[in-house]
Formats: structure tokens, C-alpha cells, sequence
């Protein structure tokens, strides 16, 4: 009761202060409100194209709470969302087929929060650092590769050339892909996993209760390098959803911050992966809503930005207790309020 009302005020927070943000910035804010609610909805295109970045941010956001239930932080996840997408476009460009292509963005991203994991254990290295700094070295080089050696020469865009086969699409013109159905499978299997099995629970116990696990004679650092690890993999595979399903190719920064609204969303939903679903749904359509209101009203599209580290200022200074508190007391007490 207590984390399910945690998301519902978070949720609510971030979708007010959209709100508040719209109608301060916008010098049309009744027609920016109009389109942030309804223009991601709007029609089969956008209703498309918002689903499909709910499933990228749905995948990356499992990717985090993923190791967040093991008491490991992976901070790494852009960069690994960008490295395992240019691993998958490679291999499918020599002729590989999707599996391969998803086999190859997994294992790559994977090693990465592998190392970190593997770092912490045996060297006490902190894995949020470890896990940021190997992912911010390999950016560049991703970015040097699309643009150079493996740069489609034939047109104007630092992007490789287009993937012959790509993931089937769903509501063509927009980019919605069988991706979508893939995100909700993982979640499910992860929430299965975390709560219906004994690996689970020695798993979610080892990172929400060291001390009790312990007590119980289980090893805590057993879970930090296969976490770390199982986190680098989802985040892979968002990077081969991003290649494979939406863009059709791999170009210099696709990833596009796909990792930190992940972090958001898994804060958001109190790292459970059911939970991940309308949290991933509620930020991506805050998210799609302002690109839609930044087109035709002319709202800065930095705003989306914005928003998001405000959500995640009032998770990390546990701003929430006050909100919850207050909301209480008004309704313990509305006429002393």
C-alpha cells in the first residue's frame, strides 16, 4: 500500500508540474494544454510513436530496477543502451538476423554491467561510478565508429547505412514494432522472477535487507555482479529495440536519454517491476505531450528535461514523506489545514 501509494503521488507531482511548467512557459497555455493531453493521442502516428517510446523506456526502466533490487546502482545505462545498439546494427549489417543482432547488443552491454558488478565484489569499487565512467568512455567511441569507419557515405547523416530487415512494424507509418510486446513479456517475467521464485527472493532480500539476508546465511555481493550484469543486458536490448525497431538504423546519439528517464521511472515505481507499467506510461506520455505542445505552440522542448530532474530531486531528498504526511493530515484534519 505504502510504495503503490508512493508512485500514485509521484506520478501526480510530475503530472502537475508539467502542468504548472506548461501554462508558465507557454503564451498560449490553453492550446499547449489542449495538445500536451491530446497530441500524443491524436492520432494513429503519434498513438504509435507513444507507445513505442513507452516500450524503450519500459525496457530500460526494468533495466534499472533490476539492479536497484539488488542494492546496486547502474548508472551506466545510456551508454549501454548506445553501445549494445551499435554491437546488434553491426551484426546485423554483416548478414546476422535479429537474434543475432539481440544477441550481440546484450552480451556487449552485459559484460559492461558485469565489470562493474564484478569491480564492487572483489575491489569494493563503487559500481555507480565504475558503471558511469565505463559507459561515458565508450560513447565516444560508438560515436567515432557511426561517424567514421561505419558511416553510411551515401547520404548527409552521421548514421550508418539502414538495416535491410528491421523488427515488424505495428500501426505503420509510426515507429511502433513488435518491441512493444517484448517490453511487457520482460516485465512480466521479472516480476515473476522477483516475487514467485526463491532465487528471487534471495535476490530483492539480499539488496532491500543486507542485514537480514545475512542473518539468514545469504551472501549479499552473490547478487551485485549477476544484477549489475542482467541490468546491462535489458539496457542492451533497449539500444537493439531503438535500432532494430524504431529507427531502422543506428545514427550518432540515438539513445537520446532513454537511460536517465529509465533511472526516473524505476525511482518513480519504487523499483517493482508491475509497477513499471503506468509509471513508464504516465512519463512517456508527460514526455510525448510536451513534444507535442513544443510544435505548435512553441514551448521549449528542454522542458521535458526539466521535468525529469525534478522527479528525480523529490525521490532522492525523500520529498515524498512530506507530501504524504500533509495529504494525510488533511484528511485526518481538513479544517486545521
Amino acid at each position: 500500500m505504502k510504495n503503490n501509494l508512493q508512485t500514485l503521488l509521484l506520478s501526480l507531482f510530475l503530472i502537475a508540474l508539467t502542468v504548472l511548467v506548461i501554462t508558465i512557459g507557454s503564451a498560449t497555455p490553453v492550446q499547449a494544454l489542449k495538445d500536451f493531453f491530446i497530441g500524443p493521442w491524436s492520432s494513429a502516428w503519434s498513438f504509435g510513436n507513444t507507445l513505442d517510446k513507452f516500450a524503450l523506456i519500459l525496457t530500460a526502466s526494468l533495466g534499472a530496477a533490476f539492479a536497484f533490487q539488488a542494492g546496486c546502482f547502474n548508472l551506466g545505462g545510456e551508454g549501454q543502451i548506445y553501445i549494445g545498439g551499435l554491437a546488434g546494427a553491426v551484426v546485423m549489417q554483416g548478414g546476422g538476423l535479429f537474434l543475432g543482432g539481440a544477441c550481440a547488443a546484450v552480451l556487449v552491454s552485459g559484460l559492461c554491467g558485469w565489470t562493474s558488478g564484478i569491480l564492487k565484489k572483489s575491489v569494493g569499487a563503487n559500481e555507480l561510478i565504475t558503471s558511469f565512467l565505463l559507459s561515458a568512455s565508450l560513447t565516444p567511441v560508438a560515436d567515432f565508429l557511426i561517424a567514421g569507419p561505419l558511416r553510411d557515405r551515401s547520404g548527409n547523416l552521421l548514421a550508418m547505412p539502414p538495416l535491410s530487415e528491421t523488427l515488424p512494424r505495428i500501426l505503420p507509418p509510426s515507429n511502433l514494432s513488435v518491441s512493444f510486446f517484448l517490453a511487457i513479456i520482460l516485465v512480466l517475467l521479472g516480476h515473476t522472477f522477483v516475487n514467485r521464485t526463491v532465487f528471487g527472493y534471495r535476490f530483492r532480500i539480499a539488496g532491500n535487507a543486507p542485514a537480514f539476508a545475512r542473518y539468514g546465511g545469504i551472501k549479499t555481493d552473490g547478487a551485485w555482479a549477476p544484477a549489475m550484469a542482467v541490468s546491462g543486458c535489458l539496457f542492451g536490448l533497449v539500444g537493439f529495440f531503438a535500432v532494430a525497431g524504431t529507427y531502422g538504423r543506428c545514427h550518432v546519439g540515438f539513445s537520446g536519454g532513454l537511460g536517465w528517464a529509465g533511472i526516473t521511472v524505476a525511482l518513480i515505481a519504487g523499483n517493482r517491476p508491475l509497477a513499471l507499467l503506468p509509471a513508464a506510461l504516465i512519463y512517456t506520455t508527460v514526455e510525448q505531450g510536451i513534444r507535442s505542445a513544443a510544435i505548435t505552440t512553441g514551448l521549449q522542448t528542454e522542458t521535458a528535461a526539466l521535468l525529469q530532474a525534478a522527479v528525480l530531486l523529490v525521490v532522492t531528498m525523500h520529498t515524498l514523506r512530506v507530501f504524504k504526511y500533509f495529504i494525510m493530515a488533511v484528511i485526518r484534519h481538513p479544517s486545521g489545514v
